[in-house]
């Protein structure tokens, strides 16, 4: 070998084996190398008609086939696994060469890996890949983050292999130094969560309190995928519950065992905001409500407890209902989406990272889970004012989100009537409501703090922190 390869993927499981195809696909020459050589040839074996691949046995004979600056794409189980994949590659390396991490890693790990791998004079590059197979192999969302230097040697390969949206533009972009990519990634699934949970709750709505059956409720969402709502995961939430089981015959959202699992990067994205003091409410909802539904035995310890018996809507009001869902689950969509740039507006901040929040909406545009039609508005909302402090804050938005609430909130009632649980909807509507309240009951809890704990508190008409001495007089002193 001589050192022909522009690129190299280690690790060829579905994800791996699919993005080094890409790579081959858009007319690059990929090196390849896993732990078990089988999966190698069986990769040639299958797709060498696809491009230029060359089969490495060795952890030495992949790197001597990659040209210099050597870039080297690790797709393996995130953790340790990574971490000894680096360990076996990094002495084979030098100076200039970059290792990209393709992983679902926690950033703080890329940051870790990042500073170690800096001291050898190695580029380590944590990149956040959005689209699961279909797009690894097709063209997926990708956010690299790392250097700058890193990014020039890098950038141009996954600005080949990566989604176009609409306007023709690559769907990545340097998002920023060491974890930012991996960052990014974490808060795009953050929001991922949401968005399931938002359509999960439309749909237990139209059913519960409307009365559609699910078939009925895929044509509702195939419409509403006609207009605001375009997305990807309103479009395959039609193809799902349009679905037929094939063993029952019955609807196949009803066979399917009601018990969300996750991988971790939803919980990520709520322990981080709670260190950031970001509120992402729609967020850690939507990561509650899986775990609820992961709990089987208390839930059926609970199945008893007393409810409400209305029935179902009909005829025109189900209908009308029907259209109400339609903006609140719009609503909640733009909160989600405003409280997880918050949180990518932190992060920037507290790292030192300076993300582009307008070039992260462009680069969601497509191949990503997320990916949406009002994804091209958040765009140029923050390409008009990147200094935007929230999407609420928006002019277009706001008027869309105040025209929607009093359907919002009658969706919210109708749900408490009938019993339907629609966290991610109601916290939504609770945080638009205390953004835009002139008071919140939060002076009571600083007075209630300051009683207790003498944690001091601030007021309203002079500046300063002030305690109040909880005897018979009640005196105020000044605490600075």
């Amino acid at each position: 070998m001589s050192g022909s390869a522009d690129i190299g993927v280690t690790g060829l499981a579905v994800m791996g084996s699919n993005l080094a195809r890409n790579f081959a696909r858009n007319g690059f020459t990929v090196a390849l190398h896993n732990r078990t050589t089988a999966k190698t040839d069986a990769l040639v074996e299958a797709h060498g008609d696809e491009g230029s691949f060359i089969a490495a046995r060795t952890a030495e004979e992949f790197v001597a086939a990659l040209e210099r600056p050597r870039r080297l794409v690790i797709m393996v189980k995130a953790g340790d696994p990574t971490d000894a994949v680096i360990d076996e590659f990094a002495p084979l390396l030098e100076s200039g060469d970059v290792i990209i991490d393709g992983g679902n890693a926690h950033f703080e790990d890329t940051r870790r890996r990042e500073r170690k791998l800096r001291e050898q004079g190695i580029h380590f590059v944590g990149v956040g890949i959005s689209g699961g197979e279909e797009g690894a192999l097709n063209g997926p969302s990708i956010m690299p983050g790392g250097s700058a230097e890193s990014y020039s040697s890098l950038g141009p390969l996954l600005e080949r292999i990566a989604a176009k949206a609409k306007d023709g533009s690559p769907c990545t972009t340097h998002v920023g130094p060491d974890g930012a990519g991996h960052f990014v990634k974490m808060v795009h699934n953050g929001i991922e969560y949401a968005d399931m949970q938002l359509i999960a709750e439309a749909y237990h709505l139209l059913r519960a309190v409307a009365g559609y059956s699910p078939e009925q409720i895929a044509e509702t969402f195939r419409t509403w995928n006609g207009g605001r709502l375009d997305s990807y995961l309103i479009e395959i939430t039609a193809q799902v519950l349009a679905h037929t089981d094939e063993a029952t015959g019955k609807p196949f959202v009803d066979v399917v065992a009601d018990q969300a699992e996750q991988k971790g990067t939803g919980r990520w994205t709520v322990q981080i905001a709670l260190d950031l003091g970001v509120p992402v409410s729609g967020i850690a909802e939507a990561v509650f409500a899986r775990s609820v539904s992961g709990h089987a035995d208390l839930r059926a310890a609970s199945r008893n407890l007393p409810g409400p018996s209305g029935g179902a809507l009909e005829g025109e009001a189900a209908a009308a209902f029907a259209d109400q869902v339609e903006q609140a689950l719009y609503a909640s969509k733009i909160v989600s989406y405003t409280q997880g740039f918050h949180q990518i507006r932190a992060g920037s901040e507290t790292y030192g990272w300076d993300i582009d929040l307008g070039a992260i909406a462009s680069i969601w545009r497509g191949g990503c889970i997320i990916r949406a039609a009002f994804l091209d508005r958040i765009t140029a909302a923050y390409q008009g004012d990147p200094e935007l402090p929230s999407l609420l804050s928006d002019p277009k938005f706001a008027e869309e989100i105040g025209g929607a609430q009093d359907d919002w909130r009658a969706v919210v009632t109708e749900a408490v009537r009938h019993g339907v649980p629609v966290p991610g909807f109601s916290a939504a509507l609770a945080y638009y409501d205390a953004l835009r309240a002139e008071r919140l009951p939060a002076a009571l809890t600083q007075g209630q703090r300051d009683y207790f704990g003498a944690h001091t508190y601030r007021r309203t008409d002079r500046e300063g922190s002030f305690h109040t001495l909880w005897g018979g007089d009640r005196s105020e002193v000044s605490a600075d």
